[in-house]
């Protein structure tokens, strides 16, 4: 799971909404940014399901692509 070093998702600038439909809807500040459907959006659901705030902040980070710049870690299990 991608960390966050510099602390900057503690502010809880991201949320999601699931709709009737199936689809899920993740926005940064209240604007959506990104519409997961199908297959994604269930995994995304069961992802964030169960985590604390900070750590749905992770997810929904990484579902947006914010964390896709070349700067993610791998957890290897060590």
């Amino acid at each position: 799971m991608p960390q966050d070093a510099r602390r900057e998702l503690r502010d809880g600038r991201f949320e999601y909404r699931a709709l009737r439909d199936g689809r899920v809807v993740v926005s940064w500040y209240g604007r959506p940014v990104t519409t997961l459907a199908g297959r994604e959006a269930e995994r995304f659901l069961a992802r964030v399901d169960g985590l604390d705030d900070h750590a749905a902040q992770l997810v929904m980070a990484r579902a947006t692509g914010n964390f896709r710049r070349g700067n993610e870690k791998r957890h290897n299990g060590t």
